[in-house]
């Protein structure tokens, strides 16, 4: 058997005869011809030396999403715990001065930065001219939100177009059409993911999210879910909103819990297929609205693991899970639901990747509470790795995105 001289390189014989000995009645090189009685070798009479040619082998080229999983494994293993849990944060911080959101991305390292109105009171050309101030340059996209579902949520005072209060009930294709011009709008201002696409059904006009549902029924918000959901990918991660479903639960969960009984059985046929819809679709980000559906769980299903569970495992969702705004919680009046750190300390629990706040946090001293949080037993340190891996994954996404490797053309064959 030929030997295998280095790892990598695979040996192979040559046939029969090249390179051997020399055979019977070659001349040696000592030999005379001469008549001299020099006595020539012997001729060989074993087998053939090999000769071995190198051959070096050939392994797939890994996959993006192998690379984005390796550079942000890489990264994560750089962190301390400090750093993990301060990139599981996205944040408002108020005003439209540059230097007040560079200051604080530069000084706490949150995961992303929510916009406001108050962020983007101008133009569309300000508010790119804003966000252009606020990209990384550490191979790390900066995951810049905005809620523009357009109508009656709309942050950005050039999104005219379509929004859901008329698009329920036109044609799928007018919810292509206006969320292509929308995705457009957001992608030119420099917004990297928008909350913008509502997953939640009622036909109840006295619904608090009636005006903002796509559809009325599941099958007519599902066809019109994964139409933006489609217009908007490659332009700006989508991110579906508000799970499990606002439409069975009544009430204005910023302030106050809305629950329902419904059974779970009715969930799915009900509630549950616009987001299967907008998931398949490939929308990459989830919203968990902080809502009671009692037959799953007593606690609201941004803090219930069992919810979590069911994204994961029952739909299939693989990508980043992110609260509502965590204030609302202390806003809805239920003391279980005061304390800011015990709240984040449940999300995350609960299966969350990015917890959000509609203000500025002193992120900092939220970060020691949660590290005392991990070093106390509270919070497991793998579950804080896994949620970090998910939004560094994203964050490595959008970096390739926005830094595309330039497409170097073949030379042409010699003539």
């Amino acid at each position: 058997m030929p030997e295998v001289p280095a790892a990598g390189v695979v040996a192979t014989e040559s046939p029969s005869g090249a390179g051997s000995a020399p055979g019977a009645g070659a001349p040696s090189p000592g030999a005379s011809d001469s008549g001299t009685g020099t006595t020539p070798p012997p001729a060989a009479t074993g087998t053939p030396a090999p000769v071995f040619t190198r051959h070096r082998a050939t392994f797939p080229a890994p996959t993006r999403e192998e690379r984005i999983r390796s550079f942000a494994e890489e990264r994560l293993a750089s962190m301390t715990l400090e750093q993990k849990i301060a990139s599981l944060f996205m944040v408002h911080v108020a005003g439209a001065d540059p230097v007040a959101l560079q200051s604080y991305l530069a000084g706490n390292a949150p995961g992303g930065l929510l916009l406001l109105g108050d962020n983007v009171p101008g133009s569309a050309e300000e508010a790119a001219a804003l966000t252009a101030t606020l990209q990384s340059g550490d191979g790390l996209g900066t995951l810049i939100a905005i809620d523009e579902e357009g109508g009656i949520v709309a942050r950005l005072g050039a999104d005219t177009f379509a929004a859901a209060d008329t698009l329920k009930s036109e044609p799928v294709q007018a919810t292509t059409d206006a969320f292509t011009q929308r995705a457009d709008l957001l992608q030119s201002t420099g917004m990297t993911v928008n909350f913008g696409v509502i997953a939640d059904v009622t036909a109840d006009p006295s619904s608090f999210i009636y005006e903002r549902v796509l559809g009325t029924d599941a099958a007519a918000a599902s066809e019109r879910v994964a139409a933006a959901v489609e217009a908007e990918n490659g332009k700006v991660y989508s991110t579906l909103k508000h799970f499990p479903g606002h439409g069975a639960a009544s009430g204005d969960s910023h302030t106050s819990l809305p629950a329902t009984d419904l059974p779970f059985a009715q969930w799915q046929a009900e509630d549950a297929p616009p987001f299967q819809a907008g998931i398949d679709a490939g929308a990459p980000i989830v919203m968990f609205g902080h809502l009671v559906y009692r037959a799953v769980d007593s606690a609201p299903a941004s803090l219930s693991p069992a919810w979590h569970q069911v994204l994961r495992e029952q739909l299939g969702f693989d990508g980043v899970v992110v609260t509502d705004d965590l204030l609302m919680l202390e806003a809805s009046g239920v003391p279980e639901y005061a304390d800011r750190t015990a709240n984040a300390i449940a999300a995350i629990n609960a299966g969350n990747d990015l917890l959000l706040y509609n203000t500025q946090l002193d992120l900092p001293a939220m970060t020691a509470a949660m590290v005392a949080a991990v070093q106390g037993g509270l919070i497991s340190e793998q579950t804080i790795d896994d949620a970090a891996l998910r939004d560094l994954s994203l964050r490595r996404d959008l970096w390739l995105r926005q830094h595309p490797v330039p497409v170097v053309p073949a030379p042409a064959p010699a003539r």
